[in-house]
């Protein structure tokens, strides 16, 4: 699965700088949004999503349109780091 962020977005930055795979950029407006090819919910890197951890708005949630198995995030991250 990928993550998204809803419109309750501060933009304060927080999750750009904790995700591993460079997946969080700004979108129009003051969104960010979240690249499903390059989001593997940290998988990989580490045991839960770095972005939802940090969040102090509690806007980045699953992605309904973009579900994969722990073996596809993790082929995903290696993917992007091999």
């Amino acid at each position: 699965m990928a993550l998204i962020i809803h419109e309750d977005c501060t933009a304060c930055d927080v999750c750009v700088l904790e995700c591993p795979n460079d997946a969080i950029s700004e979108g129009d407006g003051i969104l960010y949004v979240i690249d499903a090819e390059n989001c593997t919910e940290c998988v990989g890197a580490h045991d839960e999503p770095q972005c939802q951890l940090v969040c102090p708005a509690e806007c980045i949630v699953i992605d309904p349109n973009h579900q994969e198995s722990q073996e596809q995030l993790q082929a995903k991250y290696d993917r992007l780091h091999g």
